[in-house]
């Protein structure tokens, strides 16, 4: 459910971006940053965010063997995109916090995840 949310969201916000240049953000927010509108950060938001936690959410729905690898890419890459977004920005909002919390939490989860697949292992033998 986690991947679901953030590869929605991800995608729009993507798409508010790349469509709406930012969507209401005010282009003082880029100043000093390689970017001069929203498209580029919206294409990356969209296809690099949105397509890994989609992926990740794909292959959990499908029981995927990558399903681990893929749902850890997409935790780290949501971080990333943060850690990313606050070092250009400048700005602080409540959202990153959000988006923060659920890369961390895909992570925490892909761990226990692996874990339990370890002991199962382990029990089976």
């Amino acid at each position: 459910m986690l991947l679901w949310f953030g590869a929605a969201s991800a995608v729009i916000g993507g798409i508010l971006g790349v469509v709406f240049n930012g969507a209401g953000l005010p282009l003082e927010y880029l100043k000093g940053t390689p970017f001069d509108s929203y498209v580029g950060p919206g294409l990356i938001l969209g296809f690099v965010v949105g397509g890994t936690q989609l992926a990740a959410a794909i292959t959990a729905h499908n029981r995927h063997s990558n399903n681990a690898v893929l749902t850890a890419i997409a935790g780290f890459g949501m971080m990333i995109w943060i850690f990313a977004e606050l070092a250009i920005l400048g700005e602080f909002s409540w959202l990153q916090v959000v988006y923060f919390g659920l890369g961390t939490c895909e992570v925490i989860l892909t761990l226990v995840l692996l874990n339990s697949r370890k002991d199962h292992h382990k029990h089976a033998v």
